[in-house]
């Protein structure tokens, strides 16, 4: 998988080897990465955002699930870094941010899926935890999770930090821009699966991931026979 596929959520429970369902994933099987899972969108759960032409994410925790007997509204309880002495999601990545932090460990790796559209993903690659903090949204206290971009190899220990003049991931309502307009499909042969957001004049020759005209769906064969020619 490379960076600005675009999947299905069975795409991800393949590539990751189990289900998954929860936003925050510190751990996945045997492999040495987290899962976040996000979205920018309108009516997304959480305030995700990214920064810095899209190379950094500050990614916002996760509420008190509901159990029984929980009667509130977990959009004004405050953001938990543990349950009845359980650690939470949110804690884990707040304790590894910190160890990183204050203790020189390497960052926790963070794989990014984004979800675009319903139904639609995006892979955004790897990122490194670099910071947690927690502030308040103006009702409660939520955690705020800061993630760097870095090359796509990192699959086990922290990476290199990807440079904003390398950052070719492509903003949100530009790929939703795209996806409507090319109608989910390869421009040049129709195809349905196997897609990918490809810069028409590559970002090696200059091209942009601002524009919506310079991006284009293709599918892999298609993408794979354009390399980085121009056309």
């Amino acid at each position: 998988m490379k960076r600005g596929d675009i999947i299905k959520h069975n795409d991800i429970v393949t590539a990751e080897g189990q289900m998954i369902q929860k936003g925050m994933n510190f751990k996945v099987g045997n492999k040495n990465y987290g899962v976040f899972l996000m979205s920018v969108r309108a009516d997304a759960p959480y305030n995700d955002k990214f920064e810095d032409n899209g190379s950094t994410i500050i990614y916002e925790g996760h509420d008190m699930p509901k159990f029984k007997d929980f009667n509130k509204d977990p959009k004004t309880v405050d953001q938990p870094l543990y349950i009845a002495g359980t650690i939470t999601e949110n804690g884990k990545f707040m304790e590894a941010a910190n160890a990183s932090k204050k203790h020189g460990r390497l960052p926790k790796v963070v794989k990014v899926y984004e979800k675009f559209k319903s139904g639609i993903w995006a892979y955004n690659g790897f990122f490194n935890l670099t910071d947690a903090w927690i502030e308040s949204d103006g009702l409660r206290n939520v955690c705020k999770f800061r993630l760097e971009m870095i090359d796509e190899d990192a699959t086990g220990g922290a990476g290199t930090i990807v440079s904003l003049e390398h950052n070719r991931l492509i903003p949100s309502d530009i790929k939703a821009k795209v996806w409507a307009r090319d109608k989910g499909c390869c421009i040049k042969c129709g195809a349905k699966a196997n897609l990918h957001f490809d810069h028409i004049i590559p970002y090696s020759k200059g091209g942009s991931s601002k524009t919506d005209k310079n991006i284009q769906i293709l599918c892999a064969n298609c993408n794979f026979e354009k390399r980085d020619k121009i056309q």
